[in-house]
């Protein structure tokens, strides 16, 4: 069964996003029109005439994804199939030039609540969700209410660098500018009023307290670029002695159960009394999850926005000089790093009528001589971790087809860059690379850089990261009910 809506509330304008003091951003943020597409299964649903309680023994796992521009949700079953999924693009509210991105994600989230149909609402049992890595927000320990403007994923913070390069060890995930740490020092050598009562979370743990109600509650891949040692469990000596250590939030296995659905929402959305809130990850590991690459030597490389390699490796490899670190997944480790080129730049030049039309024109089998760095703005995080390095889109050629073909091989080159770092700095070489992300419907594209990697490179069966949330939703209720 197919339901098809569109909801619009403006026409498509660009806005930068907002920046803090001591900090700039190298992003400008495309805002369309919304677009919500679900697709439901046809699957027997039984539930009382309140929609509560589940009266059959079907159970099904919410997964979302809060992404650059949007996003989804994903409902699957047991055995992983897919029962409904759905996207919104982000609202964009704005005070003066400043986009409103509180105002916005919470509006999303729960437009995507209200966009489930109410048979599978009813089934859910479990929550998860994953934000962009580093977006981090400083709210008031009490209230809740948020403090500052987020600072976005790839917002730097250069005015902290030196303190924060001063505490941590040489080299540490921390020591970047756009690190979740840097992010805090800053804010809080602004030294506001009351500023020792705040708490600080990722955006995935900020829309995950506005549905289970526990203020204070990260995960571990979430928290690694604020300082938390996953391998240790702990946040390190050297940060527990800083005066802001205490806005540091708790942090917990993403997919553990932190607690019910809030009563309120359970009513007006009609999900069941025990359905369950689980703790989160970033966007760019829900999409390796989503993937489902088991094996050390696999690894997903997420064509959205932007470029976003992981691999998964038995060494921890970690380099702030170079942008790359390493996540905990269960007993192994998810290396890689997150770059700014990608899909971004590409929508920026070219129409999706346009990529589609000029793609297949494209031979994936011949290398194109145009060299460029893809870029939206100055600034690199990965394989380079350069703030000041500037966009190179010249020189464009007379035919669009040579110009896109140019871009894609050079987003290739870029990728072929970090995989070769990851395996000089000692992670397990790649084997395979699946792709996630938008930029995995172009088939084109997938055999450019199959050719540039010299690896196997496919489209993963599940390309969606709000698949893998849903994947840790149905981790954490299978936890709980051990």
């Amino acid at each position: 069964m197919l339901i098809l809506r569109q909801f619009q509330f403006s026409s498509f304008e660009l806005f930068q996003s907002p920046n803090q003091s001591g900090c700039s951003s190298s992003m400008s943020v495309p805002l369309p029109r919304t677009r919500l597409y679900c697709r439901s299964s046809n699957f027997k649903v039984m539930a009382d005439m309140s929609g509560n309680r589940r009266t059959n023994s079907e159970k099904l796992y919410l997964g979302m994804d809060f992404g650059t521009s949007g996003a989804r949700f994903t409902v699957i079953d047991d055995q992983g199939e897919i029962k409904a999924e759905g996207k919104r693009e982000y609202p964009h509210f704005m005070r003066g030039e400043s986009m409103e991105w509180v105002s916005s994600w919470k509006t999303t989230l729960f437009a995507l609540l209200e966009d489930i149909p109410i048979t599978v609402r009813s089934l859910v049992s479990s929550i998860s969700l994953d934000g962009t890595s580093a977006t981090t927000l400083i709210l008031n320990s009490e209230s809740g209410e948020v403090l500052c403007q987020p600072f976005l994923y790839n917002q730097s913070c250069p005015d902290a660098l030196p303190e924060v390069k001063s505490i941590a060890p040489a080299n540490h995930t921390v020591c970047s500018g756009s690190s979740t740490l840097c992010k805090l020092v800053s804010w809080w050598n602004l030294r506001l009023p009351k500023r020792e009562s705040a708490v600080l979370l990722h955006q995935a743990d900020w829309l995950l307290w506005l549905l289970h109600g526990k203020l204070g509650v990260s995960d571990y891949n979430n928290a690694l670029k604020v300082g938390y040692d996953p391998e240790g469990e702990s946040y390190p000596p050297w940060l527990l002695s800083q005066p802001y250590s205490q806005l540091l939030p708790v942090v917990q296995a993403p997919g553990t159960s932190i607690g019910n659905l809030k009563e309120s929402i359970r009513s007006q959305f009609g999900f069941p009394d025990d359905c369950i809130v689980c703790t989160g990850t970033t966007d760019s590991i829900a999409a390796f999850l989503a993937a489902r690459a088991t094996e050390p030597g696999k690894a997903v490389t997420s064509l959205g926005s932007t470029l976003a390699i992981k691999l998964l490796s038995t060494k921890r490899v970690d380099d702030a000089r170079y942008g790359v670190y390493s996540h905990r997944l269960d007993d192994k480790w998810l290396v890689g790093g997150a770059s700014n080129t990608g899909g971004a730049i590409l929508r920026q030049l070219f129409s999706d009528e346009q990529l589609d039309r000029l793609s297949q024109d494209i031979n994936p089998l011949v290398a194109s001589p145009l060299d460029y760095y893809p870029l939206k703005s100055s600034g690199e995080r990965f394989p380079i971790a350069d703030p000041k390095l500037a966009p190179r889109l010249l020189p464009r050629p007379d035919s669009d087809v040579e110009y896109l073909h140019g871009i894609l091989e050079s987003i290739a080159r870029i990728e072929g860059t970090g995989y070769k770092l990851l395996k000089e700095m000692g992670a397990t070489e790649a084997e395979e690379v699946l792709t996630a992300g938008g930029g995995a419907k172009n088939d084109k594209w997938i055999k450019i850089r199959q050719r540039v990697l010299g690896l196997p490179v496919k489209k993963a069966v599940h390309t969606e990261a709000s698949y893998g949330a849903s994947l840790l939703a149905l981790k954490g209720a299978k936890r709980n009910s051990l």
